[in-house]
């Protein structure tokens, strides 16, 4: 399990690239001289959103398999409801 340190430098990193194609998005909007480096940073950045979506390990969604962080207790009908 990684640490703190590598924890706080992930999501420093990912704030920092968040910045960068905030950056170009706004640019590209309000600026007259918005040029193809901020359309491939917009483009990108709205590219890479789409992978936590569509790229999920063959063998855990063929086998229906959840893991346990990603179910809610709420969400688990207990053996009375259930029955009912």
């Amino acid at each position: 399990m990684a640490g703190p340190a590598v924890r706080w430098a992930a999501a420093l990193v990912a704030l920092g690239l968040g910045a960068v194609w905030w950056w170009a998005v706004l640019r590209l909007v309000l600026s007259d001289d918005a040029g193809v480096l901020e359309g491939a940073v917009a483009a990108g950045g709205w590219g890479l959103s789409l992978l936590p979506v569509h790229c999920v390990p063959k063998d855990s969604v063929s086998k229906g398999r959840v893991p346990k962080d990603f179910v809610a207790e709420d969400s688990v009908p207990d053996d009375e409801a259930r029955d009912h």
